[in-house]
């Protein structure tokens, strides 16, 4: 971890304000909706268009991940990177599943659906509710994370860029070839910046580069489900 991304140590005081401080700042929970989507599937596109239905929805953090597994079919996914499909991968024992599948829609960190069917994001969206775990805010150029009850311990804190809104993507090869597909919020870049135990904690937060967001997730490790979630 590079010394840009190690926690702010804090004295018993600075954590007492820090505390107070996120109390009245923080966040509001959000419902983490990621879609696991591929250019080279023809399955994909109808949970491209469902994802680009929530991602305004009032609560609603949606991201695409685009994975690579796919690439070998004829079109290489230029957004896919090995780390996305990890992501997907880490999700499908906790999940049930054997093995990664596209599309895929996780929310939360702790449930899923294919997502292609109309209604079906919408649907997880209402029975899976919002985040419940330690306060999150992003402010002043830091990460500041409330105290609460860590998981087994510890839980993954990570760094998410992504560009809002909509691009649209043409296809010259593989499944869709000849077809132009939305993407909603895609991730350009996923980091793991480090733990949080359960004590306030603050990390550094690096100034984001071409225009992209920022989202930050506060996630039991291994695929778990995402405690809190903030986005700028």
């Amino acid at each position: 971890m590079s010394s840009s991304c190690k926690p702010i140590a804090l004295s018993s005081l600075a954590a007492l304000a820090l505390a107070v401080s996120l109390g009245a700042a923080a966040a509001q929970p959000l419902t983490v909706v990621e879609l696991f989507t591929s250019q080279g599937c023809s399955s994909c596109p109808p949970a491209n268009a469902n994802l680009i239905k929530v991602k305004d929805q009032p609560g609603v953090l949606a991201l695409s991940f685009n994975v690579t597994y796919w690439d070998y079919l004829g079109w290489k996914d230029i957004f896919g990177r090995q780390e996305f499909t990890q992501r997907q991968v880490n999700y499908e024992p906790p999940l049930g599943h054997d093995g990664p599948f596209t599309p895929q829609v996780v929310v939360n960190g702790h449930a899923d659906v294919v997502g292609a069917a109309p209604g079906e994001i919408e649907k997880l969206i209402s029975v899976s509710g919002q985040t419940s775990g330690p306060s999150l805010s992003l402010d002043g150029g830091k990460i500041s994370i409330g105290a609460g009850n860590a998981p087994a311990g510890r839980a993954d804190v990570w760094l998410v860029r992504y560009a809002k809104g909509v691009v649209e993507v043409p296809v010259a090869r593989g499944e869709n070839t000849g077809r132009t597909l939305p993407h909603a919020n895609v991730v350009h870049a996923l980091e793991k910046l480090g733990s949080w135990t359960g004590d306030v904690t603050a990390y550094p937060l690096p100034a984001a580069s071409g225009g992209l967001s920022t989202a930050v997730l506060v996630q039991s490790p291994g695929g778990g489900p995402i405690l809190a979630a903030a986005t700028n």
